[in-house]
């Protein structure tokens, strides 16, 4: 079942890369005061208005898209992600994952074969993911008693460490906000995993079947070429002896 409509798809051509410029806008409004946490107080409220602004852009074009799709229950179900994020503020941050977006572009210009383009999104959704947990968790845990996790060096280690089911233990959240970071890195480590493992698993499959392929074709390619060999052996020997062989008893000379 599809929601899409013609207002809808014309919605996302128009907007798409306006809405991927404000994420990069958003992201870059978000980080700022947590890696730099001396930031004049004049800075700080610009960022803050900004990220409000881009948030309220984030609103009208799920609200748009919302009225112009052909059913609306439909895409309600499909974009459950984009619902949460927009209504649940802990999970604010994530809304960035908007710049995927961007990697349907990228494909054009890069491989056109399905497994290249599940590598391009693997790759670019583990560095943004790894970014944004990073950030979170470094925004909810700094400051706060008995945190170990005081910057984005310490976020970032402890969001490589956890994405990739390390877990060495010298990092970890304290907060409960910082925990529910934590569960959705968690679940985001294991699912591009799976992604990474599953495209690994495929591409032995069928080079296991190309093989076996190639090597049926060859056995056949042989057989025919053997098959060939004695069909011009016969028609050789067919040459070279025109005559049908004269029989012994036709030889015996007969009496005067």
């Amino acid at each position: 079942m599809n929601y899409t409509s013609s207002g809808f798809d014309r919605w996302l051509r128009l907007f798409e890369w306006p809405l991927f410029g404000a994420a990069v806008i958003f992201l870059i409004a978000y980080a700022a005061p947590i890696i730099e946490p001396d930031l004049t107080t004049e800075l700080r409220e610009a960022c803050s208005t900004i990220t409000i602004v881009v948030w309220a852009l984030f609103i009208v074009d799920y609200i748009t898209r919302l009225a112009l799709a052909s059913d609306r229950w439909l895409f309600v179900r499909k974009n459950l992600f984009d619902l949460f994020v927009l209504t649940l503020p802990m999970l604010r941050p994530l809304r960035v994952l908007r710049l995927l977006a961007v990697l349907s572009i990228l494909n054009r210009a890069g491989s056109r074969s399905l497994r290249g383009r599940v590598v391009v999104y693997a790759a670019a959704g583990a560095v943004t993911v790894l970014v944004i947990a990073s950030l979170a968790i470094t925004d909810t845990e700094r400051g706060q008693p008995n945190s170990n996790i005081t910057g984005v060096g310490d976020g970032l280690w402890w969001a490589i460490t956890t994405m990739t089911t390390v877990g060495y233990g010298d990092r970890y959240p304290t907060t409960v906000t910082g925990r529910c970071v934590a569960v959705t890195l968690m679940i985001a480590g294991i699912a591009l995993l799976g992604v990474v493992t599953g495209m690994f698993a495929s591409w032995l499959v069928e080079a296991i079947e190309d093989s076996e392929a190639a090597q049926d074709e060859t056995t056949s390619a042989i057989a025919d070429l053997t098959a060939e060999i004695r069909r011009l052996r016969v028609e050789l020997a067919e040459i070279k002896s025109p005559e049908p062989p004269v029989a012994p008893e036709a030889m015996v000379a007969e009496p005067n």
